[in-house]
């Protein structure tokens, strides 16, 4: 399980996000700092082709950026 990152700030959830496993995936991610696939599936017990059909979509309306590292909010 990744670790909360304390330095980083609040997060608010954007306005166009409706579906609560989308709203999940960003929140984790600002949460932790960046993550990758394995990582967040692991901790939010998602099944992977889930979690990429949710951060495809977070990605294509500009929340996510992906890194050598992972997914980061951008």
């Amino acid at each position: 399980m990744q670790r909360y990152d304390e330095s980083r700030h609040s997060v608010a959830v954007p306005n166009d996000l409706e579906s609560p496993r989308a709203k999940l995936i960003y929140l984790y991610i600002g949460a932790v700092g960046g993550t990758t696939t394995e990582a967040l599936c692991a901790d939010l017990e998602l099944k992977k082709g889930t979690a990429l059909s949710i951060i495809g979509t977070l990605r294509s309306r500009g929340h996510l950026e992906r890194t050598e590292s992972g997914y980061h909010l951008t």
